[in-house]
């Protein structure tokens, strides 16, 4: 029986091993009709706020990125961000998080950041050149203690697109529904730190890579 649990594992794992390198990768050069927008990001920081109302303070997450439209036409923007634990918890940015968050965290780099934006609030257009960067706050709610590892998915930041067929869903006439993906900047991080005390975690940066999601 425990041969039979074991042979099982493998058959997992080798086909997530198909299915991971069959997943397309954005495009090595972009067609003539493809923009993706010049990117910089500061690594994620935590913050606490006792929102009106609560009883006690809330822990939150946040990253703030600049984005510079250096394609030669205007974009349009319709972001999309997440975070993902190794624990496979999935926190859709702005969930849960109050306006005043954002003013707190805005305070907070007033110096650095004057003209800081809420990613909730921004315009869906972004104008060429350096005079038009924009510099845009996201944040997360708090993730499981127990999480050792986060990403952070950021799209809209490209209009490169690509459709796959689902591995397992289908349609009224009974072909494979189609799967958009787009072109998502990936940034990874490990934690650091006691989960007992979570005021000091730290997240360490691991790297970034484009992935299509």
């Amino acid at each position: 029986m425990m041969k039979g649990h074991i042979w099982w594992c493998f058959a997992i794992l080798a086909v997530t091993g198909r299915v991971c390198l069959a997943a397309p990768e954005p495009a090595i050069v972009q067609g003539p009709d493809e923009w993706t927008i010049d990117v910089t990001f500061e690594h994620p920081q935590q913050i606490t706020l006792q929102v009106a109302g609560d009883k006690k303070p809330s822990r939150f997450w946040y990253t703030i990125i600049t984005l510079t439209n250096q394609t030669n036409r205007d974009v349009d923007f319709y972001p999309e961000c997440k975070l993902m634990t190794d624990t496979f918890e999935i926190i859709p940015a702005g969930k849960g998080v109050s306006a005043a968050v954002f003013e707190q965290v805005k305070r907070r780099h007033q110096s650095k950041y004057q003209f800081l934006e809420y990613l909730e609030g921004v315009d869906n257009k972004i104008l060429q050149g350096e005079d038009n960067a924009k510099d845009i706050a996201i944040i997360w709610q708090d993730f499981d203690a127990k999480a050792k590892g986060v990403k952070l998915f950021i799209t809209g930041l490209s209009n490169e697109t690509v459709v796959i067929n689902h591995p397992t869903e289908k349609d009224e006439a009974g072909e494979p529904l189609k799967v958009y993906l787009r072109k998502t900047l990936e940034l990874s991080y490990k934690i650091q730190g006691d989960a007992a005390f979570r005021s000091e975690a730290e997240l360490i940066y691991e790297g970034k890579r484009w992935v299509m999601r």
